[in-house]
């Protein structure tokens, strides 16, 4: 497995089309809905790759000066419980806190919140939003 840092658009594809194999296709969830208005320059992006194939993805973007979200965590069906979300989430931290962030947020949907509290996340105890077609709760990690 290769974790690449994409900072091209060709390698951000790579990210789409992860995107689009686990989201669009598994759940449902339309083109328009996935791709948002935080899919821009800015953003960076985390891609997993077997033997040059995108297998797993995520995505950060700044939230104010000191923090960020990370969202969009997505492992093809075929590739998951191999421990590979870990690895890519991991992955965006250091990037995260290589650029001098301190805090990292995520809506993670309630089914799980399980996997990111074994990685250091703490639930905000906030109320359960609607985040597209998922009920979410956010959540943080001080780096």
């Amino acid at each position: 497995m290769e974790v690449m840092r994409a900072t091209e658009e060709w390698q951000r594809a790579g990210a789409y089309s992860v995107r689009i194999e686990g989201m669009n296709r598994q759940h449902h969830i339309s083109l328009r809905d996935e791709f948002d208005d935080k899919d821009t320059e800015g953003t960076r992006y985390i891609v997993l790759l077997d033997d040059g194939y995108p297998v797993g993805t995520c995505r950060f973007y700044e939230n104010d000066t000191g923090s960020v979200i990370l969202g969009r965590v997505v492992i093809l069906p075929e590739y998951r419980g191999r421990g590979l979300g870990r690895m890519v989430v991991t992955e965006a931290e250091k990037w995260i806190a290589e650029s001098g962030y301190k805090t990292v947020f995520i809506d993670s949907r309630l089914e799980v919140t399980d996997f990111y509290s074994g990685l250091g996340y703490i639930s905000d105890n906030g109320p359960v939003e609607h985040c597209g077609s998922f009920d979410c709760v956010r959540m943080h990690k001080d780096l």
